[in-house]
């Protein structure tokens, strides 16, 4: 039963729990940007380069005829590897300007928090005392 309670706790511990819904939506935030990947911004860069998809590319390294006759060529598959890169590339500068963006909310709601309050107006005196006052002052002018 100790072990469970302690497994119970370390579980319900907070750092879990935020780790466990920050694994949740960047799984959502994956698909979000995967669909902007492909959707959006491979057909920009294949209007620009005129391929959209760089996963067909490969260089003849070398080429043999086997024993049936039939040509044997060994590639280079290096498209693939440009196409990770790119992806891997869209996805990095976007989520920078997720980042960013959250910082700078931070950053202004820390501001807001760290403003010091506007001073408040003083109370208006009551009438006896700026009536007294009052008459002070022209008791000072008598003399």
């Amino acid at each position: 039963m100790g072990m469970l309670k302690e497994f119970k706790e370390f579980a319900m511990r907070g750092n879990v729990v935020d780790m466990a819904v920050g694994v949740i939506i960047g799984g959502a935030f994956g698909k979000i940007v995967t669909s902007l990947v492909n959707d959006l911004l491979m057909p920009l860069i294949s209007g620009l380069v005129g391929k959209a998809d760089f996963t067909d590319l490969k260089l003849a390294l070398s080429s043999t005829v086997n024993e049936a006759g039939e040509e044997v060529v060994t590639y280079l598959s290096y498209g693939n590897f440009i196409q990770v890169v790119v992806d891997f590339l869209i996805v990095a500068f976007c989520i920078f300007m997720v980042i960013k963006g959250i910082n700078k909310l931070s950053s202004l709601k820390k501001k807001e928090e760290e403003a010091p309050a506007e001073p408040e107006a003083p109370a208006p005196k009551p009438d006896d005392v700026v009536l007294l006052e009052e008459i002070r002052d022209l008791l000072k002018n008598q003399k």
